[in-house]
């Protein structure tokens, strides 16, 4: 697979895990050759030497079963980073499964992660496999394990030390033979102080730590990246556009609080909105500002009323990605998801 991405990339011209020359001042960009969307999903693109260190040590652990926490911000490339690991190994070719914890609800996330037999409880008709049987012999992702309630830490840590889970409802435990990577937005040395993760399993995952680098810090990614998404999205939309230096100075000059994710998101839209096959700076998304904008409540709002405005603002300033409007927030992804349930049951 990893061949396959390096040898689409030169067909693109792009990047995959090494460095691409920089955009000239205008370049048109006609559709290139058909590529599977998917070889497009999964490329790195990179030239930024912290970030190519990063894959280097990526590479040194894959052929390992040494767990792997990849820390980065939200929209940084965490799962694409993991995939990777995965291709390298000798697991290659098995499963790859993610579950996200924070978008499973507390309740279900146990059986969601260890699966249950048939009469486990009311309403387990059968037996279902959790997702780390569903990795067998491949690798288990575990995608915002910061979020994950303390409650079922304690039984990931035995699953980790052990190698072996016991589903719910069954009467002996099931060896594993898996992989597991663990991603996190969040500090968790800043949770283990706080309380809101086990230490020991902290280091547990923490075997080989890698932290992916924020947008901002590798500006040299940008054009290469631009290069990139504009490819892709010229042949999504079947529409070739070119650009401008303006452009790219205005590019480089925000801090994409979203990442990659949002830089993504902007240059997509971009292509859409280009007028005569020319991406103008004005087609790039426009950026919040509450300078000079008065106080959307009122007096007599209640608290409840204030905070549901506050928070559906906040996503709607980072675009909807809720990851980073809890962190904004202050709150969990969880506690965000409850409330925004909690909106809705009251319309």
């Amino acid at each position: 697979m990893v061949e396959t991405l390096r040898k689409a990339g030169e067909e693109m011209g792009g990047a995959v895990l090494r460095p691409v020359g920089v955009l000239p001042q205008a370049v048109p960009i006609q559709a290139p050759p058909p590529v599977h969307p998917a070889a497009y999903r999964r490329m790195i693109v990179t030239q930024d030497p912290t970030l190519q260190r990063l894959l280097e040590e990526a590479a040194v652990v894959a052929p390992t079963d040494a767990t792997v926490l990849i820390e980065g911000e939200s929209g940084t490339g965490k799962e694409l980073v993991a995939r990777y690991i995965h291709e390298k190994s000798a697991r290659a070719g098995r499963p790859f499964v993610a579950i996200n914890c924070a978008a499973v609800p507390e309740g279900l996330l146990e059986s969601e992660l260890f699966g249950y037999e048939k009469g486990a409880f009311t309403g387990a008709q059968g037996r279902r496999l959790g997702r780390f049987e569903m990795a067998s012999s491949g690798t288990l992702l575990l995608d915002e394990i910061g979020e994950m309630p303390l409650s079922l830490q304690v039984k990931l840590l035995r699953v980790l030390q052990e190698r072996e889970i016991d589903p719910l409802g069954g009467r002996e435990p099931v060896p594993l033979d898996i992989r597991v990577v663990a991603t996190t937005n969040r500090c968790l040395s800043d949770d283990v102080a706080a309380g809101r993760f086990r230490e020991d399993l902290y280091y547990r995952i923490c075997t080989f730590p890698l932290a992916i680098p924020p947008l901002r810090e590798r500006v040299c990614d940008i054009p290469i990246l631009l290069d990139h998404f504009i490819k892709r999205g010229s042949i999504r939309y079947k529409k070739a556009v070119s650009i401008g230096p303006e452009v790219l100075a205005a590019l480089e000059g925000r801090q994409w609080r979203g990442n990659v994710r949002e830089f993504e998101g902007v240059i997509e839209r971009a292509i859409l909105l280009a007028h005569n096959g020319r991406i103008a700076p004005e087609d790039l998304s426009p950026r919040v500002s509450l300078q000079g904008k008065r106080s959307p409540y009122r007096v007599g709002s209640t608290l409840r009323e204030v905070e549901r405005s506050f928070i559906l603002e906040t996503l709607q300033q980072v675009g909807n990605n809720r990851t980073y409007a809890a962190r904004t927030l202050g709150i969990s992804i969880r506690t965000l998801r409850n409330k925004l349930r909690g909106y809705r049951a009251s319309i």
